[in-house]
C-alpha cells in the first residue's frame, strides 16, 4: 500500500520522504488513509473500482463549494480516476469543536445557499454513495426532482427488486401528483447534495468544513431536510442558518417528500434496513 501512497503524493507533488501511514474509519466506500510526509499531512482517499470520474466528479464538487466563498472544504491537491488505481489526495483536516462551530456551520450553509446558479440540476451525472445520479440542467425544480431524482430511484429499486408490490404502486401514484406539493419555481441554490451529519468535520481553530459532495444546484430546502433525516447538527445550526436565510413557509409540508428520495437511496444501496417506514402516499 505505501507504493501506491508514494504515487499518489507524487501526483501532488510531494516527492519527500514518507513517515506515516495509518488507515481511517467512518466511510463504507473507498480505503482512507492518513499519510505524513517531511512536507505536511494528507488525507489520501483509494478505491480499488472506482466508476469513470469517480473522484474527478468530488473534486469538481468540493471546487464549486469553495468558489462559494462560504463553507470550507479541504484543498484538493491531486486525484485520478485510473482503473485499478482511482485516489482522490487532500489537505488533512483536524482541530477541536469549538462553543461556535455548529453555528458558524449552520450560518456559512445558508451563506452557500445564497450562491445561485440559473438552472436546477447539475451538467455531468454524478453518484450519490456508489449509486449512480443521472441529472441534466431544468428550469423547472419539480420536473427535476421527479424524474432525475425520485423517478431514477424508483426505477433503481425496479431494477434490483427493491421496490415492488405496493411500495412501488404508491410511489408511482405519488410521481403523478408530486405537483401538490413541490414548488416548481424556486431559486437554484449551491447544495452539497449529501450533508448527512458524516459529512462535515472540524479543522483548526474550530472552523468547521464539508466533505464528500455529491453537488447539484436545486432547492436548498431538500438539503436542509436531510440534514433531519439522520441527526448529526444541533439547534445552534438550524438557529444560525435562519437568522442568515429564513425558511419558506411550505419546508415542514415538504419536508418528507425531501427525505424521501435519500430513504430510497439508502434503501437501495443497503436493502430493507433502510425500509421507508410510515411514509405514505
Amino acid at each position: 500500500m505505501n507504493k501506491f501512497i508514494e504515487q499518489a503524493l507524487h501526483a501532488a507533488s510531494d516527492f519527500s520522504t514518507l513517515k506515516r501511514v495509518k488507515q481511517t474509519f467512518g466511510g463504507s466506500i473507498n480505503d482512507s488513509f492518513f499519510v505524513e510526509t517531511n512536507e505536511r499531512k494528507y488525507f489520501v482517499k483509494y478505491h480499488t473500482d472506482a466508476p469513470d470520474r469517480f473522484f474527478e466528479l468530488e473534486a469538481k464538487g468540493l471546487r464549486l463549494i469553495r468558489e462559494t466563498n462560504s463553507v470550507s472544504v479541504p484543498e484538493v491537491l491531486a486525484y485520478s480516476d485510473e482503473k485499478n488505481n482511482a485516489f482522490l489526495v487532500m489537505d488533512w483536516v483536524e482541530g477541536r469543536k469549538a462553543q461556535d462551530t455548529e453555528a458558524k456551520l449552520g450560518d456559512r450553509i445558508a451563506k452557500m445557499h445564497q450562491t445561485f446558479n440559473n438552472q436546477h440540476g447539475f451538467p455531468d451525472d454524478t453518484f450519490i454513495g456508489v449509486l449512480p445520479q443521472p441529472n441534466g440542467l431544468f428550469s423547472s425544480w419539480l420536473e427535476y426532482y421527479r424524474d432525475s431524482r425520485l423517478s431514477a430511484q424508483l426505477d433503481q429499486g425496479i431494477e434490483q427488486n427493491s421496490i415492488t408490490g405496493n411500495r412501488r404502486l404508491r410511489m408511482e401514484k405519488l410521481l403523478l401528483k408530486l405537483e401538490k406539493w413541490i414548488p416548481d419555481d424556486v431559486k437554484p441554490s449551491y447544495l452539497h447534495g449529501d450533508l448527512w451529519g458524516g459529512n462535515w468535520l472540524v479543522g483548526a481553530g474550530g472552523n468547521p468544513y464539508v466533505i464528500d459532495p455529491s453537488f447539484l444546484y436545486g432547492d436548498r430546502h431538500f438539503e436542509l431536510a436531510f440534514t433531519e433525516l439522520f441527526g448529526g447538527y444541533s439547534g445552534d445550526f438550524y438557529q444560525a442558518y435562519v437568522e442568515r436565510f429564513p425558511l419558506r413557509d411550505d419546508y415542514e409540508d415538504i419536508k418528507a417528500l425531501y427525505q424521501l428520495y435519500y430513504l430510497l437511496v439508502h434503501l437501495n444501496i443497503f436493502g430493507e434496513s433502510y425500509v421507508l417506514g410510515s411514509i405514505q402516499f
